[in-house]
């Protein structure tokens, strides 16, 4: 029995559409983590605070809140800023597949040699394993200017974004929109 000028096939198809849909559905879960952007920018829930207590307050809760979206925020400027730098910018696109994979799409916490590692120590991890490759590519100028804004803008957001219309977890947030009204 041969063979001869048949096309083989291969097993691995199915895999890969497999593992493409997998991927799929954890990209979806993974940036349904993030708050909406229409609740990030609610202009209703934005004035200055009444004093330093109530500034670190709004930045610590905001942080937390919008971890997520904040990183996005910074990834994208850096991203921005390195348009003109394609090597960096190769870099980068790398890193953020790596990104993707470890804190964006990630549906099982991460566990490295038995320890559950945090949402957090992953974000910092990655951030400061970003910053270090991507200054090592030139473009150290560019990416400092562009992380400083990034911050700057974050920061300006947590400290001017009230946090008493945030629901911290969702089961206060579904007891609370499901109470009637008087």
């Amino acid at each position: 029995m041969t063979n001869y000028g048949t096309i083989p096939t291969s097993s691995s198809g199915p895999v890969n559409v497999e593992f493409i849909s997998r991927a799929k559905d954890v990209l979806k879960e993974g940036l349904a983590a993030r708050r909406p952007w229409k609740e990030m920018f609610n202009f209703h829930s934005f004035n200055l605070p009444s004093g330093v207590s109530d500034a670190i307050s709004r930045i610590k809760t905001n942080f937390s809140f919008f971890q997520t979206n904040y990183a996005i925020i910074v990834l994208v400027i850096v991203f921005l800023s390195l348009l003109w730098h394609p090597i960096s910018l190769i870099v980068f696109i790398v890193l953020m597949a790596v990104w993707l994979f470890l804190y964006f799409l990630r549906d099982e916490p991460l566990v490295i040699f038995g320890r559950l590692i945090s949402d957090r120590v992953v974000l910092i991890v990655l951030s400061v394993l970003t910053l270090a490759l991507l200054l090592f590519t030139g473009a150290t100028s560019n990416i400092l200017i562009a992380l400083a804004v990034g911050v700057f803008v974050v920061l300006i957001h947590a400290l001017i974004r009230k946090t008493d219309d945030l629901f911290l977890d969702e089961e206060s947030a579904g007891f609370l929109r499901s109470a009637p009204s008087s």
